[in-house]
């Protein structure tokens, strides 16, 4: 098991850039969950579109994010540079910012919302293997939780910033999707003139990380957190069901977004502690902790849909967030030599994209068909089986 009981990770002992990736991530984050925030009210209500529609569009958007990290992570093992394709991937994601609010149709959301995470996917496996590069092994758990915090804390305040205009702007979703073009802009900024990559050796030939020699260094541990990892994005569907969870209970259209602020304000403040214990104690007890909270949150959120039983779910969905996102990325890099962390990444990411996929557009069919309970119900069984996986069979020595 990786841990470390002698030292203890602190903020003042994290490397300055991690702190400036964390500020790229949160000025985005403000961006983006300012525009998907509404997004799904604004496919159901503007442009008419279905739960299906929805899920299968939401699906698409987040596994294309998740897919794309596998060529950028690769490419950023091959060329030695990571802040190049981070640059290029948060450039697009703000460039694509203005197709939300001049879009009249669902063909173009889809177009817009897969070019963003295209955007996503270029810069999210570069960004992680740079978090990894430039932070010792003892502290990559609080390095990782405070890069995640700060990311959601811009997704806390996306959603505010959000609620804020559409009641001062009479739910005027355009207007606001213009608004999210600022804060994107500013996180491509900081990172272009704020973090210095650091020299990384490279051999007099290049080799493609991606021969199979190469990938047979990844070693066994390393996909048991790759499949672990798909498992948990099964039990975790899009999180636009949230939001219309929340509409469904008769919760008013502007203040919708206070759904992902609860969820994001839970998240960002329990990262951090939960990646610092992550230095520090088993990370199977800490993954079975996971799941149970978010079988919980699926329970909750599957028994009643009022306002109340909502908050509940989806708090609990964010404390799920904080016990184990930042610590399947440490995970990882634990797992993996130096050279390959941006294909490990990719491929991570390879493999939560295709159950992204699958999940959201599960979670459409069955709230469409059977109805919202029927759809939570079915991501507590996936929790209660990744639960026992977890419980009886265990985790390599390595992780």
């Amino acid at each position: 098991m990786q841990k470390n009981d002698t030292t203890k990770g602190t903020l003042s002992q994290i490397p300055s850039g991690v702190w400036v990736l964390g500020g790229v991530s949160l000025l985005m984050d403000i961006s983006s969950e300012m525009t998907h925030s509404l997004l799904p009210l604004f496919m159901v209500t503007t442009l008419g579109a279905g739960t299906l529609a929805v899920g299968l569009i939401e699906g698409l958007a987040e596994s294309t994010a998740l897919i794309v990290k596998v060529f950028s992570g690769v490419l950023s093992d091959y060329l030695g540079k990571r802040k190049t394709l981070a640059v290029c991937g948060y450039a697009l994601g703000a460039l694509t910012k203005p197709l939300f609010a001049v879009a009249t149709t669902l063909g173009l959301v889809l177009s817009a919302r897969l070019l963003d995470r295209v955007g996503k996917g270029i810069r999210g496996a570069p960004r992680d293997a740079l978090v990894a590069d430039i932070t010792p092994a003892n502290l990559r758990g609080a390095a990782f939780g405070l890069r995640q915090a700060l990311d959601t804390v811009g997704a806390f305040l996306g959603p505010l910033l959000a609620v804020c205009l559409m009641l001062l702007w009479a739910n005027d979703f355009r207007a606001v999707f213009w608004v999210a073009v600022i804060p994107g802009a500013l996180a491509v900024l900081l990172l272009f003139f704020g973090l210095h990559e650091p020299e990384r050796r490279q051999s007099a030939t290049r080799s493609n990380p991606i021969r199979r020699e190469n990938l047979k260094r990844l070693g066994g541990a390393y996909w048991w957190v790759v499949g672990i990892g798909a498992v948990f994005t099964l039990a975790r569907f899009s999180e636009a069901f949230l939001v219309l969870r929340a509409l469904q209970g008769g919760t008013p259209i502007a203040l919708v977004p206070l759904v992902m602020m609860v969820m994001n304000m839970v998240y960002a403040v329990t990262a951090y502690p939960f990646g610092k214990l992550s230095d520090r104690m088993s990370h199977k007890k800490l993954l079975a902790c996971g799941l149970l909270v978010l079988l919980v949150a699926d329970l909750v959120l599957a028994a009643n849909n009022r306002p109340g039983f909502v908050l509940v779910g989806v708090a609990l969905w964010g404390v799920h967030l904080g016990m184990t996102q930042g610590l399947l990325a440490a995970m990882v890099a634990h797992t993996v030599p130096t050279d390959l962390r941006g294909t490990a990444y990719g491929f991570f990411n390879l493999v939560g994209g295709v159950a992204m996929l699958v999940a959201s557009v599960l979670a459409g069919f069955l709230w469409d068909r059977f109805g919202a309970s029927v759809t939570f119900y079915v991501g507590a069984v996936f929790c209660a089986v990744a639960l026992v996986g977890i419980v009886w069979k265990g985790m390599p020595a390595k992780v």
